[in-house]
């Protein structure tokens, strides 16, 4: 038996044998050709097979994944008919008079490099793109197939160097016992992605040699890989999952109880989701409502943007599912890591800092009438609120309300029935926005906390760097206080504050969020029955102090230990 140590991504166990995921490019030996367009035709027929096996993988997959994780496959497909690289790869066949395989090559490493030269996620996850689309060509070319893994046989437990959405799109979720890398961050595609499953998950083991079929058990929780375990580990393995699926059905069992407090707070624990599908799953597990209706996904996979009509008809499908419970619906929110086919943006140096979210909406307002005339008409009779992203000023604010008042009168003036009394707020994801939460507050309805911008923003650290991800935490004092602050400006003017960041659903931050006194907590769907279960074993009042003794540490350490104390001291049964 072999023990790996890597980094705690997704909670759970799992057992079983590991498939592991390589995948090869395969050399590329350059050649001059006699014939251009015969080549050119090659290159068209690889285009042409591409684009099936990407529309194939997304068909095969699409009931298991929400319409946001497609994103990548149509970033692909228009990088293959793209002037900047599939129309560079035939120039350079026709005038090079090089084969397919060297003009790909070539023009995939030299634009990849372009972009991982640019000092930002966004640039250099579209290098990422371009390697994949560039291998998925090569591999065409050489005539090699791709791995299947829409058709595994069995159950397995994925081992990879890495995991790219691009990869991760074409699994069977029903054939994933749990996901293993050897590199990654709590916060990379690979953590976020088990933990959407529900799947566990350890990310950066290091480079270990694991053979494919071979039994290993991953411990999600604590960070543990064991390979080819003794009878007596695998024993005591198949001991813990048991009592875990036990644990999580129980959870799951008493998920449509209310969160309330041992000293008597009714809270709202409600869902981030990115579809109609999540939406469905978030109402089985408990969800009050949904925090988070995140709307890019009714853009994806589109070249024009969608109808008022056929927004309309999304947003009320979800609503209904709801009933009188709360569905909050944040406007566009494309720019930075979100680039949309349908929504054509310049070239930015820093895209995450740029022109962006309400920022965009705000110079495109067709765009943005269309979406919130059809949000208005779709809370007719029906709980949906409104959320702005990404606003940083006060003016900004006043600019987006007046587009929303401008969206209720082209209603009224054409009689159509609409919620007047619809609600809108804003998310507090920039360091402004929370500094100024008490000018901020009279305009809006609510404030709901976007927890991963707003750290990676104020501790200026890239939450999906390795190297710096650890400086990007939540449990920072420095976020701690923006929180407060926040919390503070939105109560003292009657207004709910709600949190729709991953540390919502985070059981250690759970208590310190109470006791800030938090209302709403808004989490991935499959977060919620266990968040629900853990608010009802705390009593804000002692959690106050807790807060308190967090808010005066000097670093995240020290609020983690504080936290990790109060963990211990919960009673067995919690």
């Amino acid at each position: 038996m072999r023990q790996l140590t890597g980094v705690p991504a997704s909670d759970g166990i799992a057992i079983g044998p590991v498939f592991v995921y390589s995948v090869e490019v395969p050399p590329v030996e350059r050649r001059q050709v006699p014939d251009p367009a015969l080549e050119l035709q090659r290159f068209d027929d690889a285009v042409t097979a591409v684009t099936e096996r990407l529309i194939q993988i997304e068909q095969e997959t699409k009931g298991g994944y929400s319409a946001e994780d497609f994103e990548i496959l149509e970033v692909q497909r228009m990088l293959l008919t793209d002037d900047e690289y599939g129309g560079v790869i035939r120039t350079r066949i026709e005038t090079e008079r090089v084969n397919a395989e060297a003009a790909v090559e070539d023009v995939t490493r030299n634009l990849a490099q372009e972009f991982s030269e640019v000092e930002d996620d966004y640039f250099s996850q579209r290098a990422a793109d371009i390697r994949d689309i560039g291998g998925r060509l090569l591999r065409t070319l050489a005539n090699v197939a791709d791995i299947d893994m829409a058709h595994l046989d069995r159950p397995v437990i994925v081992y990879a160097h890495d995991l790219t959405p691009s990869d991760t799109i074409s699994f069977d979720p029903a054939k994933i016992l749990g996901l293993c890398t050897e590199t990654g961050s709590a916060t990379s595609h690979t953590a976020i992605l088990a933990r959407s499953l529900g799947v566990p998950a350890v990310v950066g083991v290091g480079a270990a040699e694991i053979t494919d079929g071979e039994e290993i058990v991953i411990d999600g929780g604590e960070g543990l890989v064991l390979v080819a375990p003794t009878q007596q580990m695998r024993g005591q393995y198949e001991v813990r999952m048991q009592q875990y699926s036990l644990e999580r059905d129980a959870l799951i069992g008493e998920a449509h109880e209310p969160a309330v407090t041992t000293d008597g707070r009714a809270l709202e624990v409600v869902a981030n989701v990115g579809s109609v599908v999540e939406a469905e799953r978030a109402v089985e597990l408990g969800a009050e409502g949904i925090g988070l209706l995140r709307t890019e996904f009714l853009f994806l996979e589109r070249r024009q943007l969608p109808s008022e009509s056929e927004q309309y008809e999304i947003y009320r499908r979800v609503a209904d599912l709801y009933g009188d419970k709360p569905v909050i619906v944040r406007t566009l929110d494309v720019g930075g890591d979100k680039q949309l086919p349908s929504v054509k943006l310049p070239h930015e140096q820093n895209p995450f800092l740029g022109h962006r979210a309400i920022r965009l909406c705000l110079e495109r307002t067709e765009l943005f009438q269309t979406q919130l005339r059809a949000l208005l008409r779709a809370g007719f009779e029906r709980n949906i609120l409104i959320m702005l992203p990404f606003v940083s000023t006060v003016p900004e604010l006043k600019r987006a309300l007046e587009q929303v008042e401008a969206a209720r009168e082209t209603l009224r003036a054409n009689s159509e029935p609409y919620n007047p009394e619809t609600k809108v707020g804003i998310m507090i994801e920039i360091p402004s926005a929370a500094v100024m939460a008490d000018k901020l507050a009279p305009y809006v309805d609510f404030f709901s906390i976007g927890t991963n911008d707003l750290c990676q923003y104020t501790l200026a650290a890239d939450r999906t760097n390795e190297q710096v991800a650890h400086i990007a935490s939540p449990f920072d004092p420095a976020i701690l206080r923006l929180i407060h602050m926040t919390i503070e400006a939105g109560h003292a003017h009657g207004k709910w504050v709600g949190m729709c960041g991953e540390m919502a659903g985070n059981q250690l931050a759970l208590p310190l969020l109470l006791g800030l006194k938090l209302d709403e907590f808004s989490m991935a769907p499959a977060a919620v029955p266990a968040a629900k279960h853990r608010l009802r074993t705390l009593s804000q009042s002692d959690c106050v102090s807790v807060a308190g003794q967090c808010l005066d540490c000097e670093d995240a350490e020290a609020v983690r230990a504080i936290l990790e104390g109060v963990q211990r001291d919960l009673p067995e049964d919690s």
